[in-house]
């Protein structure tokens, strides 16, 4: 039976948003959150923060959380994630990288990208995306949008607006396909644990770095990608004006679920 563990990888030194897993949410860290969230998962095994800041070292072990320190040298998340997994005792087939910034992930998404990975064959990644439920966001570069096939593997992804018209505007999509939809890329990443060893390794690719998406390097190096497409995304924090809102969201869960 594969054994799956989550990572969480958090940088204290966001440029965007300085100190951003430690910002209180309704008295609680955002890594918390995230945190407690990840583990309500039913198909992970185990959760691990990773982490280069001994502040949110102290946070994680204040709260009981499970955490790492890695390297500051690590270029990104997935090379975090993978200087963790090597890090720890226990032997896995499956690490699923959780953003950190994604307090309201549902366990229930973590579930399906976990089982897709695992009854597909021939992919070694998979990922989620859910159409964007105010069009306009489409056009916004911090907003991720991914292109799947008929069958849902990942062709391309972008902070661009895909796929894109003549008039380089946010548009309905044509007849026969009125219910299409702009894809929004949820900040979900699961892999083999034998290929993020090989992905650590491979060479950058153009795509990859002028888009500024770790995943592109998957597809222009051949591999396949798969991506799950759900009815809801998560409420990431991406700058500090985000706080508001998910805020809210949160306060909002905590009376559904009595906690």
């Amino acid at each position: 039976m594969s054994k799956k563990v989550a990572v969480i990888p958090a940088r204290y030194g966001s440029t965007r948003f300085p100190g951003k897993p430690l910002v209180l949410l309704c008295e609680k860290p955002m890594i918390q959150w995230t945190y407690e969230q990840v583990l309500r998962a039913k198909t992970i095994d185990e959760v691990v923060v990773a982490t280069d800041d001994e502040r949110i070292v102290d946070c994680c072990r204040a709260f009981g959380g499970k955490v790492v320190l890695t390297s500051a040298s690590c270029p990104n998340g997935t090379s975090r994630c993978e200087e963790a997994v090597s890090l720890l005792e226990g032997q896995y087939d499956i690490v699923v990288n959780v953003q950190g910034d994604e307090p309201l992930i549902e366990p229930e998404i973590i579930d399906r990208v976990v089982q897709c990975l695992l009854n597909t064959d021939d992919i070694v990644y998979s990922t989620a995306c859910t159409p964007f439920k105010v069009k306009e966001e489409a056009k916004l570069t911090n907003r991720v949008k991914i292109l799947l096939d008929r069958n849902g593997y990942v062709m391309y992804s972008s902070r661009g607006l895909i796929p894109h018209n003549k008039e380089g505007c946010v548009r309905d999509f044509p007849p026969p396909f009125q219910q299409g939809a702009y894809m929004l890329h949820v900040g979900i990443h699961c892999y083999r644990r034998h290929f993020l060893d090989t992905y650590c390794r491979l060479e950058p690719t153009p795509c990859m770095l002028m888009e500024d998406l770790e995943h592109l390097k998957v597809l222009e190096h051949g591999y396949r990608m798969k991506c799950v497409v759900v009815d809801e995304s998560p409420h990431g924090v991406d700058l500090p004006e985000d706080v508001a809102l998910v805020e809210k969201l949160i306060c909002r869960f905590k009376e559904e679920h009595e906690l």
